[in-house]
C-alpha cells in the first residue's frame, strides 16, 4: 500500500506542476520585444546633423547649422549650402549626451522629430 500511495503522490504532483506551468503568461523573446521598445524611437525617422552649440538651457538647446552635412537613416549625406540656420531640440530623459554642453563647442546631434519639435536622441559634443 505504501507504494501506490508514493506513486499517487508523485502523479499528482506532476500534474499539479503541469498545471503551473500551463497556466503561466506566454515568455516574450527578444525578438519580439524588440519592436515594443523601439515604438518611441522609430530608428526610421532619426535624422542627424552637425554645427557649433548657439546657447544652453536646462532641458534645451540650439545648434548653429551651416554648411553643414545632414542625413536620415538609410539615406546618403546630404550637403546643406546657404546661410547658416540655428535649429533648437528638446532633452528629454532618453537624450544621451557625450561631453560637456557648451557655447562655441561642436557636436553632432541624432534626433527624432516629435510634436514638431526636434528631440535629441543623443549628442556628442567634439571640442
Amino acid at each position: 500500500m505504501r507504494y501506490a500511495g508514493r506513486v499517487f503522490f508523485i502523479i499528482l504532483a506532476t500534474l499539479s506542476l503541469a498545471a503551473a506551468v500551463q497556466a503561466l503568461p506566454p515568455r516574450i523573446t527578444h525578438s519580439s520585444a524588440l519592436p515594443d521598445l523601439l515604438s518611441g524611437q522609430d530608428p526610421a525617422q532619426a535624422q542627424s546633423v552637425s554645427g557649433k552649440i548657439a546657447s544652453v538651457e536646462k532641458s534645451s538647446f540650439t545648434l548653429t547649422v551651416g554648411h553643414s552635412q545632414t542625413a536620415t537613416a538609410g539615406e546618403q549625406v546630404q550637403q546643406e549650402s546657404g546661410s547658416p540656420k540655428t535649429m533648437a531640440f528638446q532633452l528629454d530623459k532618453n537624450s544621451t549626451i557625450e561631453g560637456s554642453l557648451k557655447v562655441g563647442a561642436n557636436a553632432d546631434v541624432t534626433y527624432r522629430q516629435e510634436n514638431g519639435a526636434n528631440v535629441a536622441i543623443s549628442v556628442r559634443v567634439t571640442q
